[in-house]
């Protein structure tokens, strides 16, 4: 159960909110770092196919991203509908509105500052496992969901791959599958899809982490180890995932992991 999942010791204390410094690493980076770009490739993908299935009767949809950071995702999000984005920290909003995005608001996921059956797709993109209360930031989701809408969640995957970032932005837990479709379904949502992602760089991540465990090398955010030429060809690679994603085929691991589950009353 997912409820069981423990962090180590060190994480128990921290706040929810990212440390400072990493929301203007993300800012800087997630622009064009391979892993931002690569996971909106994947991601865009994924929204495609549900704001095509939804039964909208010719209007834009009405998107609401949960955790939105420093608004990139909210930029991909804005070609598919009307979006607006919520996050519990003020540097971040901050971000977003200098990017342009002033359809921000502050506020947590577990007390979402908006009206019931609001939205026809929430997103919260690596936030769940930042929460206290998981069960109760997925419950706000699906409050806010109107019947038949959707919710699509990434998260990252198998807490024997936790690193630095994990500590920096000040993660709760990383999940299995099984654990992410338990507190989903927990929370009344019904899972239409889940499967791993990031296959491609399981490897080199899990070595990556285990040379820094072993070596005690500890960056300010792992967003800074990268080699920038690279990037385009990384992204790449990474976001051409979202082909084999689309058969619909479930990988068996990953770095990461991806839920789409619907309300249906």
């Amino acid at each position: 159960m997912a409820s069981e999942v423990k962090t180590s010791d060190l994480t128990s204390a921290l706040p929810r909110e990212m440390e400072r410094h990493t929301y203007a690493i993300m800012y800087e980076v997630e622009g064009s770092h391979w892993w931002f770009a690569g996971r909106r490739r994947i991601l865009e993908s994924f929204v495609r196919a549900i704001v095509a299935d939804l039964n909208l009767q010719g209007r834009a949809p009405r998107i609401l991203d949960v955790g939105c950071g420093t608004g990139a995702n909210l930029e991909m999000l804005a070609q598919f509908g009307e979006t607006e984005g919520v996050d519990v920290s003020e540097d971040a909003l901050a971000f977003c509105r200098a990017r342009g995005l002033n359809q921000v608001k502050l506020g947590a996921a577990e007390q979402l500052p908006y009206d019931d059956a609001s939205f026809d797709l929430v997103t919260a993109l690596d936030v769940v496992e930042h929460l206290d209360d998981d069960l109760g930031g997925l419950a706000e989701m699906r409050r806010v969901l109107r019947p038949g809408g959707r919710a699509l969640l990434f998260v990252p995957a198998f807490m024997w791959l936790w690193g630095v970032q994990d500590d920096v932005s000040h993660h709760r837990r990383r999940y299995t599958l099984p654990q992410l479709k338990e507190r989903v379904s927990a929370a009344g949502l019904a899972v239409e899809r889940a499967t791993y992602a990031n296959v491609t760089f399981f490897a080199p991540i899990l070595a990556g982490r285990l040379l820094m465990r072993a070596t005690g090398a500890r960056p300010a955010s792992e967003n800074n180890i990268n080699v920038s030429a690279l990037n385009g060809v990384l992204g790449h690679i990474f976001g051409a995932e979202r082909f084999w994603l689309q058969r619909p085929l479930n990988f068996p691991f990953g770095v990461s992991a991806v839920c789409v589950a619907r309300r249906v009353e």
